[in-house]
């Protein structure tokens, strides 16, 4: 549970560890829009940093889902578009921090560019099922990699939510990614069950209760519950007014076994999580 960035040793062991999300979209469900332009997405990556950001994942392409909560979803976009996004954020980031950057992206060539340019891990949702190249791109960089469960595109996911065996069918999934990245070479790999993507209310509920289960899997567990819809769902609250629910969803997390929690309000979360682990190293 030791991993090396750069300059950085992170014990995934010692503490619950922050992703901060920076999406640098005009269509993210949560910000889109808010960060388009480089200078004001390169700020407030580095005011994640100050709330205690123990990563920073930016990403160009939303996958805003299709439903009744988002409407249409995100569209694709091109190579081109995305990498016109995310590659002067990155490389203005890793110019004025030593925060391990990540490159939220399931295209290869987009993931080549972003770790030329600084980034030292690839976030590929698609848990590598969209583009069979991103193994061994992320090997020969050296990087680190994590591997989300989803199902479908933004477009389709939601219409992909059953399931006959949920943790058995989302373990097998990502136990067939691990095995890919290390067949590749891939040193450092972390995994992510995917809430929010291709899951049901309850589904997601239960796979974050069920957050220990995935250890098995030999890495560091990601969840990302930060404002999703099952939020909204509980509370009866819009996107906008969901932090006290991500806070929620973030302690519950890091005490059921999560080790790094996906967020876009970092400082609440950081706090929230400092108390959580002193609980539970004092239990334990």
């Amino acid at each position: 549970m030791v991993f090396r960035f750069g300059n950085r040793e992170v014990d995934f062991a010692a503490r619950t560890h922050v992703m901060g999300i920076l999406n640098v979209t005009p269509d993210s469900f949560s910000d889109g829009g808010e960060y388009m332009e480089p200078s004001r997405a390169v700020e407030r990556g580095l005011a994640m940093v100050d709330e205690g950001a123990d990563f920073v994942d930016v990403g160009g392409e939303s996958t805003r889902p299709r439903g009744t909560a988002y409407g249409q979803g995100a569209e694709p976009i091109t190579v081109q578009e995305e990498l016109h996004r995310v590659i002067p954020v990155i490389r203005a980031l890793v110019r004025q921090t030593d925060v391990p950057v990540s490159i939220d992206t399931s295209k290869s060539v987009v993931a080549r560019e972003a770790l030329e340019a600084g980034a030292v891990i690839v976030n590929d949702i698609s848990g590598f099922s969209v583009d069979e190249a991103m193994p061994e791109v992320v090997a020969a960089a050296g990087a680190s990699v994590i591997v989300m469960h989803m199902r479908g595109t933004p477009q389709t996911m939601q219409q992909q939510t059953l399931y006959e065996d949920l943790f058995g069918e989302v373990r097998n999934f990502l136990a067939a990614a691990v095995a890919k990245a290390r067949r590749a070479g891939v040193a450092q790999i972390i995994v992510d069950p995917g809430i929010g993507f291709a899951k049901g209310v309850k589904d997601n509920l239960r796979l974050m209760a069920g957050a220990h289960e995935f250890q098995s899997l030999g890495c560091p567990v990601l969840m990302g519950p930060s404002r999703k819809a099952f939020i909204g769902d509980i509370l009866g609250l819009p996107v906008d007014d969901r932090v006290e629910g991500t806070i929620g969803a973030a302690v519950a997390a890091a005490m059921l076994g999560a080790h790094i929690v996906r967020v876009h309000d970092v400082r609440p979360v950081r706090r929230a999580l400092m108390i959580a682990d002193a609980i539970r190293h004092a239990h334990g």
